[in-house]
């Protein structure tokens, strides 16, 4: 009887886990939903607010910009580490993790991290990287999170403390597959237009028009960033929730069938039980 009580206690522990995963499954889903269709319109729109800075830029009229222009010296890089807000997404964060440490050991500048994400704080210090600062992001970014943290990146370069800035983050591929990868932001790398901006008229003039829509292509690359890399971790934690709550069907199902053994045997034990003690009682009669 122990080992049945045993047995159900298992079982309905698994039960408990497999109404948590399921719960944390449909809230991924949900999430993914949300910044699955806010990415699809700001990836479309920041593709066509680069393209128009790159028409802008292709004039015959050199354009100079600090944003444009890369530092005389290149010994100093700045990682925008954008990780999760939290785990239980499989290896999601420690891919990442894994590709930024490579990423440092390679290039062989000094570099120190801008981390997004509330993932990892206590691993961090352990990689012997430096962490400049943390930026807190929510599960769906907003438009106005982004232009803070452009902002601040901008202050970062144009001061001189990072003569280079890249975004590392997990690019999404699929629900079932994200790419840890590193993308330039600062100095702006653009290609070349097909030479139109020196037939455009502009109001007031070109260089407010390069000053607004730089600011516009910052902020709205980092935005779209964020997304991309928020909805990698969505679909992480909903791949690995699904996951877990199959598992736990297969072992609600395993215990099932071990506690029909055991009931079964306790059964027959109990059959023999009062067998031989009826032989007993006729033998002694």
């Amino acid at each position: 009887m122990a080992n049945l009580r045993k047995i159900h206690k298992r079982i309905k522990s698994v039960e408990n886990t497999r109404q948590i995963t399921k719960s944390m499954k449909m809230v991924a889903a949900s999430k993914l939903r949300r910044t699955q269709s806010a990415f699809g319109a700001q990836g479309e729109f920041a593709g066509r607010c680069e393209k128009m800075l790159a028409e802008v830029c292709s004039g015959a009229q050199e354009l100079e910009h600090p944003l444009l222009r890369p530092h005389k010296e290149q010994r100093t890089v700045c990682y925008v580490l954008i990780l999760g807000n939290r785990g239980l997404c499989g290896a999601y964060n420690h891919n990442l993790l894994r590709y930024q440490e490579e990423l440092a050991h390679s290039d062989g500048r000094d570099c120190f991290l801008v981390v997004c994400g509330r993932w990892g704080k206590d691993l961090l210090p352990g990689t012997g990287l430096s962490v400049e600062r943390t930026v807190e992001i929510s599960d769906t970014p907003t438009a106005a999170e982004a232009q803070q943290l452009a902002a601040g990146l901008r202050e970062i370069y144009l001061s001189g403390k990072a003569d280079e800035i890249r975004l590392v983050y997990q690019q999404y591929k699929s629900v079932l597959q994200q790419v840890p990868c590193s993308k330039q932001l600062l100095p702006i790398s653009l290609e070349k237009g097909r030479g139109e901006g020196s037939r455009y008229l502009f109001e007031p003039d070109r260089d407010s028009l390069l000053e607004k829509l730089l600011q516009m292509y910052l902020d709205n690359t980092v935005y779209s960033v964020l997304l991309e890399a928020r909805a990698g971790e969505h679909s992480a934690r909903m791949t690995a929730m699904s996951a877990a709550a199959d598992n736990t069907e297969e072992l609600i199902e395993e215990l099932t069938l071990e506690l029909n053994h055991a009931r079964q045997s306790a059964i027959t034990t109990e059959i023999s039980e009062i067998v031989g003690g009826a032989a007993a009682l006729n033998d002694a009669r």
